[in-house]
């Protein structure tokens, strides 16, 4: 797996890391420790300067030759442009300096100089001494020097500066070795995952790991293989067994939604149905219909013929009703003898009207059930969408008071409600 958050990145990353920060921690300590050698070199040979000059001083001071001393001082400060000297008698006071001309940068001749013997004081970019000049062991005088330490450092500085380089270049090439060295070791683990993320995406668990090498990931791959094929049975016993229960869900779903005689949609399926195709019907502005069908006679039917004839009566009804209605139009038995039916899409009221007809027109036709005849009617009431009502259960207690009028008028005809009422 490539990116910057696998495995072979990350282990790269810390190690280097590790690896830098050891080097550079190493690398700041010897360049401090460098740069102080260098220092203390540095003022090791300017004391030891200092003592041969004041050496060559001593006649100077005796004799009180100031012009020998100050050419002496010359001499010495061509050496380096970073000296600032100055002698003074045994009376501390100025004999010669360096430069000649104004008062020297060097602080004022140290009080402990005379018990001490040679004193030298270091700072951050200088070192200042200060040595007794004596002539055949008597003090005649003292020579105090400053000295720049920027070249030393400048110099330390160069060689840290190239140290840092070579450094940088290294861990440059540790890093690359590194990637290399870590994608070689941890390839069975990458490999690994990636088959663990192919299997996740594709859910397809008949795949298996290479065991490279039998180490602890070749254990880990053999394990990985087992349960993969403990899983892919899983899940064939598992699909097998939602198909099973998918199937029978879907039969109970029929059965739920379907009446178990006329094998019509039930009132439960009826519910939903007039919800959708109202919601439509109000949405797409299109005309529905909606027809409550009560069967008359059915009672008498029932009472001299027995419930197996009253069967037989709701069968042959619904045959009749389902050759006259339109592709697209919902018949349900709510019950009873009682049908409801969604007419959506009517391109006006009046064809509704002639489908009703139609609906009692078939049911009258002459029934004969077991050699007997059946005296069956229809009465409808009838009920639009979104003319009447745009609820369903006021559609439907619309449609109801349309039949109980049709009742009244005599059976075997249909009503219909307007907004102002049946």
């Amino acid at each position: 797996m490539e990116g910057g958050d696998s495995l072979v990145e990350r282990l790269t990353r810390l190690n280097l890391l590790a690896l830098s920060a050891t080097l550079l921690a190493t690398f700041a300590l010897i360049a401090i420790a460098s740069l102080l050698a260098a220092r203390d070199l540095q003022a090791e040979a300017a004391e030891h300067s200092a003592e041969l000059l004041a050496n060559s001083l001593a006649p100077m001071l005796v004799f009180e030759d100031r012009g020998a001393a100050a050419q002496e001082l010359a001499s010495f400060a061509l050496q380096s442009d970073e000296r600032l000297m100055r002698v003074s008698n045994a009376s501390k006071q100025v004999f010669a300096q360096w430069p000649p001309q104004g008062v020297s940068a060097l602080a004022l001749l140290p009080s402990q100089l005379a018990t001490s013997g040679t004193l030298r004081t270091m700072h951050w970019r200088e070192v200042e001494v200060w040595v007794p000049i004596r002539f055949k062991q008597e003090l005649v005088g003292y020579l105090g020097m400053k000295e720049g330490l920027q070249r030393v450092q400048l110099a330390v500085l160069r060689m840290v500066a190239l140290a840092a380089a070579l450094i940088g270049l290294a861990i440059v090439l540790a890093g690359r070795l590194l990637r290399w060295v870590q994608r070689k070791a941890l390839a069975p683990i990458v490999e690994l995952s990636d088959l663990a993320e192919q299997v996740a995406l594709n859910q397809d668990y008949s795949q298996r790991a290479k065991v490279h090498r039998f180490d602890e990931v070749g254990r880990l791959s053999e394990r990985f293989n087992q349960m993969l094929k403990r899983v892919e049975i899983s899940q064939a016993e598992l699909n097998q067994q939602l198909r099973q229960e998918q199937q029978a869900g879907q039969q109970f779903e029929l059965l739920a939604h379907r009446d178990s005689l006329t094998q019509l949609p039930n009132r439960l399926y009826f519910q939903s149905a007039l919800q959708r195709h109202m919601a439509a019907s109000c949405q797409e502005v299109h005309l529905m219909a909606l027809m409550f069908i009560d069967l008359d006679n059915f009672k008498t039917v029932n009472d001299r013929h027995g419930h197996d004839a009253g069967d037989a009566v709701l069968l042959e009804v619904a045959q009749r009703m389902t050759q006259v209605l339109r592709a697209g139009d919902v018949l349900c038995r709510l019950g009873g003898d009682e049908f409801a039916l969604i007419l959506p899409n009517l391109p006006d009221e009046g064809s509704a009207e002639q489908l009703a007809l139609r609906l009692i027109a078939a049911i009258r036709e002459p029934m004969v059930i077991g050699g007997h005849w059946m005296p069956i009617g229809a009465t409808v009431g009838l009920a639009f969408c979104p003319t009447d009502e745009v609820d369903a259960p006021q559609l439907l207690s619309a449609a109801d008071v349309a039949m109980y009028a049709a009742k009244r008028a005599g059976k075997n005809t249909y009503r219909r409600v307007n907004r102002g009422g049946a």
